[in-house]
Parts: structure tokens; C-alpha cells; sequence
């Protein structure tokens, strides 16, 4: 979208330090940043006024900083926070939209299911706006809203959350037309008192859904399916049995795990088989139809655009190591759900044996007792985990070399690679294929 340095500071209650430029969007990262986008300064691992420098060289026309912090080389606005400042700014932005947002919460499948939303939309509609990658939270939202263009068909956004308001505060400046729920699992439990917890969490995106909005739940997941209860808007239910409004089923299963599946919707029944592996990712697929049907687009046409949705590194990707065994990098986060997930999609297609490299979960209720869980699952389905730097999971603890030459050493035909960020996993599948 473009903006106007004065019309941020207007919208942020900023000051302008300089010449009245415009830019096309913005960026919070001057790795990253594309010529003509403004730069925000955001105080983080990296304090971003280190590098408003940077933002000048790579083409920013100007920065949102905090007070006192503006530079003579680059326009600036001044503001009390940025990141408030670009929550505002982010209000101003989607009041310019006329189209459909779609907001997407759940403890797991968000990006896969934003990305799957972004692709059926796309069959019918040209401009459907979403993040790049899993951009969820107080920075990540405005950043998605405000790169959207102004003539943008459908916007799509991930909502994540570590605790009670979160959503609901993502949603007053999102102002979502559509909310759509995943699944309840572990993520964040401890900081929310569990699993029932994180549903009142995740309900606030729900309970902001205005009465011409459309809600699209997960009925198969009864503290998702709870949460229909007492909304004013139309709700459309997607699940395995038969009185849903999109009625799904798992078919056949591939070489590598993906899941051909067919799904029906009044009277129409289509197949579809999602990128990645793995009965979950049907799930998110034909959560993604309700979405199309919720704005309008027929299911035939939805579904054409299942299997061509992005696919992100560290997203339930399979690779090639030099000794042939296939690696699937589910490396970028982890909770209990989305562990059996995996594990029981690397079983299912294995066939030799099948180790599972598997790093801490952070911010799981019980912690013992959660991975002791993925421990017990593991062991049910023939899987043996080797664990990166922890003894959660109740075996000897490895350094990623030792993680590696572990793996080598069983002879695994399969390998599974996962873990929450904090773990790093993605250092094992790195080594494991070089």
C-alpha cells in the first residue's frame, strides 16, 4: 500500500523529521527490505535504529523511529512506540481495504492453512494478500496489512498468540471479515492455565467476527466446535461427519505422505491432495474450502487450487540426504499435537527403520509429562527418537553431531527432524545433508 511519511505521522500521532516522501509498504528488517519500502525501527534482538543507515542504502524513503532517534540522511517520523505506532498505522491502512480478511489462529497449522487459503482464493480471486512466512504477531499483522495493496481482492492473515488478549488486540486494528479456528492443542498452555485456556484464547477471534462475517471452524475438535456457541454470525463447520457444511475425508496416502482426500459440499464432491504430508495437512486443505465457500467461491474451483500453495523451509519438507534416507524437515516449531503429527506421517511411509530427532518443546503445560506423551507415541508407532540437547523425552541427550551420527548409524531409511524454535533443529537438518 502506499503511504505518505505525513500520513503516518498523522495516524500515529508522530512527528515528521524531514521531507514528505511516500513509500510502498514497509519493512521491519534491513536484511530484507525491499527498495522503496519505509523502514520501522523496532527494539528487539537487534535494536532497528541501529540500522537506519542500512534502511537508507537498501532504499527506504523514510523510518518510523522513537523519539529523539530520527537521522539527518533519511525522512523520519518520530513516535512514542513503534510498534503501537504501527498497530495504528495498520488501522489507517485497512480502512482503505474494501475486501474480505480472513484471520487464522489454532495451537497448530497456521501457516500451512494461510498458505492453503491464500491458494484456493486464488482460483477465483486475482489480488489475495498474505505474509511471505509465519508473520503472527504484534509486528507481523500490521506488517501483513499494510503491504497489502489497496485494490487487494482477499487479505489473509496468521494470528498467533502467548496469552489472554492478544488476538483480540491483533483484531481491533485487523478487523477481520472471516475467522477461522484449526485446532486447540498445548502451545503456550503454561502461560494460560491449558488446553481450556488456550481455546478461550483462541475464541477471541472468533467472538470479534461481526454479525456479517462468517466464522469456519474445525468441527472435529470439540473446543474448537464449542466455540459456535452464541455467535451472531454464519458459521460454517468442516469436519468428518456427515452434517457439516464441508464434509472431508482422508483417501489414499502417497509415497511420501501426502493424503489424497475428498471433500463435499452441498452435493459436490472434489479430490484434492495438499503439498505436504500428512492427514493433518487435509485438515488444514479442507479448512481452506471453507473459506472459499464462506466468500463465495464454488468448491470445484477451490479445490483446483489445493496442491499449489506455498511451501516454506522447515514446514513438514522432505529432502534428500547424500546416503539416500529421506529427511523430513518439520525443524521450524513443535507441540504435542503437531510431534504425533509428524510421527505418524514418517511411519506411515517408512519403509526401514524410522528415527525421530526431536529437540525440547517450549511452552508446553507439564512439560515432562508432554513429551514423556511424544516419547509413548513414538514407541507405539516404531519410531526411535534420538533427542537434541534434552532428557525430556526420557533417552540420552545428544549434541547435534552426536544427533547425527546417531541417525547414520541406525541405518534409517526415514528421519524426522523437529523441534520448538529455541531447539534449532534446523542444525541437525543442515548437517544431515551436507
Amino acid at each position: 500500500m502506499r503511504i505518505k511519511a505525513s500520513d503516518v505521522a498523522r495516524a500515529c500521532a508522530g512527528t515528521l523529521v524531514g521531507g514528505d516522501v511516500e513509500a510502498v509498504g514497509i519493512g521491519f528488517d534491513t536484511r530484507t527490505l525491499s527498495a522503496g519500502q519505509a523502514f520501522v525501527a523496532v527494539v528487539g534482538e537487534r535494536d532497528g535504529h541501529d540500522h537506519l543507515d542500512d534502511a537508507r542504502s537498501n532504499g527506504a524513503p523514510f523510518a518510523i523511529v522513537a523519539r529523539g532517534r530520527a537521522i539527518d540522511s533519511l525522512a523520519c517520523v518520530e513516535v512514542d512506540d513503534t510498534v503501537a505506532a504501527l498497530a495504528s498505522l495498520a488501522s489507517w491502512c485497512r480502512d482503505r481495504l474494501s475486501c474480505p480478511v480472513v484471520g487464522i489462529t489454532g495451537s497448530a497449522g497456521k501457516t500451512s492453512t494461510k498458505n492453503l487459503v491464500t491458494a484456493v482464493l486464488g482460483t477465483a480471486l486475482q489480488k489475495v494478500h498474505s505474509a511471505p512466512a509465519s508473520l503472527n504477531n504484534d509486528i507481523g499483522v500490521p506488517v501483513t496489512i499494510i503491504n497489502a495493496p489497496e485494490d487487494a481482492d482477499a487479505l489473509v492473515l496468521e494470528m498467533g498468540m502467548r496469552g489472554f488478549g492478544e488476538i483480540a488486540r491483533l483484531c481491533t486494528f485487523a478487523r477481520p471479515t472471516i475467522g477461522l479456528v484449526t485446532n486447540v492443542g498445548d502451545a503456550h498452555g503454561e502461560r494460560v492455565g491449558g488446553p481450556e485456556g488456550i481455546a478461550r484464547a483462541k475464541a477471541e477471534l472468533v467472538r470479534s467476527i461481526g454479525p456479517d462475517g462468517v466464522v469456519v471452524l474445525n468441527s472435529d475438535d470439540p473446543r474448537v466446535a464449542a466455540m459456535a456457541t452464541g455467535l451472531p454470525c454464519r458459521v460454517v463447520m468442516v469436519g468428518r461427519e456427515p452434517d457439516c457444511d464441508v464434509v472431508w475425508d482422508a483417501g489414499t496416502v502417497e509415497a511420501d505422505g501426502r493424503v489424497t482426500f475428498r471433500a463435499e459440499h452441498h452435493g459436490v464432491s472434489v479430490e484434492c491432495t495438499p503439498s505436504l504430508p500428512g492427514v493433518h495437512m487435509a485438515a488444514n486443505a479442507a479448512l481452506a474450502l471453507g473459506v472459499a465457500v464462506a466468500v463465495g467461491v464454488d468448491i470445484g474451483t477451490a479445490a483446483t487450487g489445493v496442491g499449489r500453495e506455498s511451501v516454506e523451509s522447515g514446514r513438514m519438507r522432505w529432502c534428500v540426504a547424500p546416503d539416500g534416507s529421506r529427511v523430513l524437515d518439520d525443524s521450524y516449531n513443535a507441540n504435542v499435537a503437531s510431534m504425533i503429527a509428524a510421527l505418524e506421517t514418517v511411519a506411515s511411509v517408512g519403509n526401514g527403520p524410522c528415527v525421530a530427532v526431536l529437540g525440547r518443546m517450549a511452552e508446553v503445560p507439564d512439560e515432562e509429562e508432554s513429551h514423556r506423551r511424544v516419547a509413548r507415541r513414538a514407541a507405539e508407532l516404531g519410531v526411535t527418537i534420538v533427542a537434541l540437547e534434552t532428557v525430556l523425552y526420557g533417552t540420552g541427550s545428544f549434541d547435534v553431531d552426536g544427533a547425527v551420527t546417531a541417525v547414520r548409524e541406525s541405518g534409517a531409511t526415514t528421519v524426522l527432524v523437529k523441534g520448538s524454535r529455541s531447539s534449532r533443529t534446523e542444525r541437525v537438518v543442515a548437517a544431515l545433508l551436507s
